[in-house]
């Protein structure tokens, strides 16, 4: 695994580090989060959303079309 070198202000992450601390996260896994998802390619994100929305419609279709109450969701 390589290393990186930010030249960020020292207000902004402080700000970003207490933050991170908040989500029981560190800077250094958002920042490798936001690359991750930064270096796929756009074709790549629309087709994976393409297919989230194929999964829904299935999904949809199983409950016969028809929306649950809450308490039948708490019921399952």
């Amino acid at each position: 695994m390589a290393n990186l070198t930010l030249k960020i202000d020292d207000k902004l992450l402080r700000r970003a580090r207490i933050r991170a601390l908040e989500q029981g996260t560190t800077v250094n896994e958002l920042v490798r989060n936001y690359l991750s998802q930064y270096a796929v390619p756009r074709a790549d994100r629309m087709r994976a959303f393409r297919r989230f929305l194929e999964i829904a419609e299935e999904a949809k279709a199983g409950s016969g079309g028809r929306k649950l109450k809450r308490q039948e969701l708490y019921d399952r």
